[in-house]
C-alpha cells in the first residue's frame, strides 16, 4: 500500500491524469478497475477519476510494490540510483532540509552524466534520498530531484541539489540573480600579492570543451565574466588563492587566472605544462588544484529559513593539504 499526499505542484489536475503520470505503463482500464474496486481511493473514499485534486488530498494505492514498480517504469532507474549511492565514494551531505540538499563532491566525480552509462553526483543524490527518506520513492514518481549547479569532474567542493520543485525554482532564481555568493580556493603559479577584480568576455568551443577570452564585441557568442581573487598564503613559487565567482561560466576561474599570469597548478588545459609536470612528479598532482570551498546565502523567508543568511563551507581536500604543508 502506498499513500501520496498531494502538494501544490500536483494540485489542479484530474485524479485520472495524475494516476497516468504516476504509473505511465498502466492502461486506462487498469485505473478504472482499481477505482471501482476501491483499490485506489481519494481521501479514504471511492473516487471516479474525474475529481480535481487539491493540495492536502490523500491518494491511497492498495497495490503491491511489484505492481507499482511494474507500471511506474522506475525499477531500473531506482536500481541505477542505488548503485551510484553504493559505488561513488567520498560524497558528503553538508546541509539538507525538505527542499534543498548541499553536498561536498570529491574530485573525479561528475556532477551530471556526460554519457548514458555514467554515474554522477545526480544519481548518487537520488540514491541517498531513496536510502534515507521513506517518502522519497513517492516523490520520485512525480518529481525528479536534481543538482542545481555543476562543477568540473576534477573540481571538488560544494554542489547544490533540489529535493522538490519549490527548491529547484528557488535555487535557480538565486543563481540567476547572483544572490548566492560562491567562493573557490586554488593553488596558482607565482606570487599573488593583492586583491584583483577581473572582467572580460568568454567564448566556449563546444567541440573541444575549452574556452578563450575575447575583446568586447569580438564575438556574438561571447558572455561577460567577472572574477575577484585575493591571496591567502604565499609559498616559494606558488600562492594559495581564494576567488569569488561573481558570474558562473565554464572554466571561468581557470581561464581568468591563467590570463592574469597565475595559472592553476595541475591545469593542463590552460596552465603551464612544465610547471605542472614538476608538481606532478614531486606531489602526484594530476589535475587542477581547485575546489568550491564556500557558499553564502542571502536572507530568505519560509520555507527556506534554514539557509537564510547562512554560510556553508568545507575543508580542503587531502591533495590541497599536502601542498599547504610543503615549503
Amino acid at each position: 500500500m502506498r499513500q501520496i499526499s498531494i502538494g501544490e505542484r500536483q494540485a489542479g489536475q484530474r485524479l485520472d491524469k495524475f494516476l497516468h503520470r504516476l504509473l505511465p505503463a498502466a492502461p486506462s482500464s487498469f485505473f478504472y478497475k482499481m477505482l471501482r474496486k476501491k483499490n485506489i481511493t481519494l481521501n479514504g473514499k471511492k473516487a471516479e477519476g474525474g475529481e480535481k485534486l487539491k493540495a492536502g488530498d490523500e491518494v491511497s494505492l492498495y497495490l503491491s510494490e511489484e505492481t507499482i514498480g511494474k507500471f511506474s517504469g522506475n525499477q531500473k532507474q531506482a536500481s541505477e540510483y542505488e548503485e551510484a549511492y553504493r559505488s561513488l565514494k567520498g560524497v558528503q551531505v553538508v546541509y539538507e532540509d525538505a527542499h534543498v540538499i548541499v553536498m561536498n563532491k570529491p574530485a573525479g566525480v561528475l556532477s551530471q552524466k556526460a554519457a548514458g552509462g555514467d554515474q554522477s553526483l545526480n544519481e548518487w543524490m537520488i540514491g541517498y534520498l531513496l536510502a534515507t527518506d521513506p517518502g522519497a520513492q513517492a516523490c520520485l514518481d512525480t518529481y525528479r530531484p536534481s543538482v542545481c549547479n555543476r562543477l568540473d569532474r576534477n573540481t571538488a567542493g560544494l554542489v547544490m541539489g533540489a529535493r522538490t520543485l519549490a527548491g529547484s525554482q528557488k535555487i535557480g532564481s538565486l543563481l540567476k540573480s547572483r544572490s548566492i555568493r560562491k567562493f573557490y580556493r586554488m593553488f596558482v603559479k607565482g606570487q599573488v600579492r593583492q586583491e584583483v577584480l577581473l572582467e572580460g568576455y568568454l567564448v566556449k568551443d563546444e567541440e573541444s570543451n575549452t574556452v578563450r577570452l575575447v575583446k568586447k564585441g569580438e564575438s556574438e557568442q561571447a558572455v561577460f565574466i567577472k572574477t575577484r581573487y585575493y591571496p591567502l598564503r604565499q609559498f616559494s613559487d606558488r600562492t594559495l588563492v581564494e576567488a569569488e565567482l561573481i558570474t558562473g561560466k565554464t572554466h571561468q576561474i581557470r581561464i581568468h587566472l591563467a590570463a592574469a599570469g597565475h595559472p592553476l597548478i595541475g591545469d593542463y588545459k590552460y596552465g603551464d605544462r612544465n610547471f605542472n609536470e614538476k608538481y606532478k612528479k614531486r606531489y602526484q598532482i594530476g589535475s587542477q588544484l581547485l575546489y568550491a570551498c564556500r557558499l553564502e546565502f542571502p536572507q530568505m523567508e519560509a520555507p527556506f529559513e534554514g539557509l537564510s543568511g547562512r554560510a556553508l563551507s568545507v575543508p580542503a581536500p587531502d591533495h590541497f593539504k599536502r601542498l599547504e604543508e610543503a615549503p
